[in-house]
């Protein structure tokens, strides 16, 4: 195999910025070998744009087709494993959009279908894990340079969206069709950034707005505390409705601090000692002087590094990346099986919240389950009525 022939399950916004970038050549060792959409009326489009690209209504006959070698699903989060699963079956490679789904017992299947086929590549589009402004924070991290993290705060509120943006489609912020709101759809790179860099919470205590500045069934405001179990705490906060938005992450540890500012620009401030150790031996005289500002310089050294982003380069990468896995056995940079952690946390935040109460991770799927299927139930109800 010289390229691989990726079919492209979903021609909407996504799924045409994929079939973009492989049509213009910048996905080395792809091509696009067929699309899929349930809407008919994108053949005539897709003719058009695509030429000789097989057109299918029917992502099972795409599969069956003969004409893909791998699939991408750009197509509602409930679909994910679902098709996931569909195409491992049939010995096609895998790459499943972001969340790997809606809840962790649907990813669960599909990881442990995946399982099975340790011959194909199964991946997630997971495309902030290319950004090198995170690679690098993961790094600091790993390599101990702030030491042991006491607390992370994450605020990301650029999402924001006005109500005509809901309105576009039934299906759009619905317990049904979209499983959540900003959770599942704007911050789930996030999620899996704050897990990958910062490793998994053991409790999650959230207060989450439910249609708070929208008319929606589903959140658009989140505040959630985490408990690492080890003494360390964090706080993400993410809505849609901040139309100036924010973007900072913070990750304290007892030998630094790193700061990111807009996911472009990082602060390290790496301490010359480890706080315990200042805190036991500098006498109170020259704390004061710290407090006033003298002598700082010697508490800590400072770097301050400035990353560019090319829209669509980070998934170019990931698909790039997706291809040469298969082609060559390159690492993946995010394999499917890590989409689980992402998924996992939401549920946690969402339940939180629905309960009340502090919730452990990992935590009662079913319960979980059951709490999702009341909202989807009560939602179409409500439509009913209507």
């Amino acid at each position: 195999m010289k390229k691989v022939r990726l079919g492209i399950i979903g021609i909407g916004i996504q799924g045409t910025s994929y079939a973009d970038f492989i049509k213009e050549g910048r996905v080395k060792g792809m091509e696009i070998g067929a699309i899929c959409d349930i809407d008919p009326t994108k053949k005539e489009i897709v003719s058009e744009k695509y030429p000789d690209v097989p057109f299918y209504e029917n992502y099972i006959e795409l599969l069956e087709s003969g004409n893909v070698d791998a699939i991408i699903t750009t197509v509602p989060h409930y679909l994910h494993p679902e098709i996931g699963i569909a195409a491992l079956k049939r010995n096609i490679h895998a790459l499943v959009e972001k969340p790997a789904g809606v809840y962790t017992q649907q990813v669960k299947e599909l990881n442990d279908f995946a399982a099975t086929k340790p011959e194909l590549t199964f991946g997630i589009m997971f495309n902030q894990r290319t950004n090198p402004l995170y690679q690098k924070v993961k790094e600091i991290i790993e390599n101990g340079e702030i030491g042991e993290i006491r607390r992370t705060n994450w605020m990301i509120t650029t999402w924001w969206r006005p109500q005509g943006y809901y309105d576009l489609s039934e299906w759009r912020a619905t317990w049904g069709g979209e499983g959540g709101g900003v959770l599942v759809n704007q911050a789930p790179h996030q999620l899996d950034l704050l897990q990958w860099i910062c490793g998994m919470p053991k409790k999650v205590y959230s207060n989450v707005k439910y249609g708070y500045q929208r008319k929606i069934a589903v959140e658009d405001e989140v505040t959630a505390m985490l408990d690492y179990g080890n003494g360390a705490t964090g706080v993400f906060i993410t809505c849609t409705h901040d139309v100036v938005g924010t973007d900072r992450f913070e990750i304290l540890g007892d030998k630094g601090k790193i700061v990111v500012d807009d996911s472009k620009k990082v602060t390290i401030k790496r301490l010359t000692q480890p706080e315990s150790e200042m805190s036991a031996t500098i006498p109170w005289g020259d704390v004061s002087k710290i407090f006033k500002g003298e002598g700082i310089s010697k508490i800590y050294s400072e770097e301050v590094v400035e990353f560019e982003s090319v829209w669509g380069a980070q998934h170019i990468e990931v698909l790039e990346n997706f291809a040469e896995n298969i082609l060559e056995g390159t690492p993946l940079l995010a394999p499917g099986s890590d989409g689980i952690n992402g998924v996992r946390l939401a549920n946690a935040i969402h339940l939180s919240s629905w309960l009340g109460k502090e919730i452990e991770v990992p935590f009662d799927e079913d319960l979980f389950l059951d709490e999702l299927n009341k909202r989807v139930t009560e939602e179409k109800t409500s439509l009913i009525k209507h």
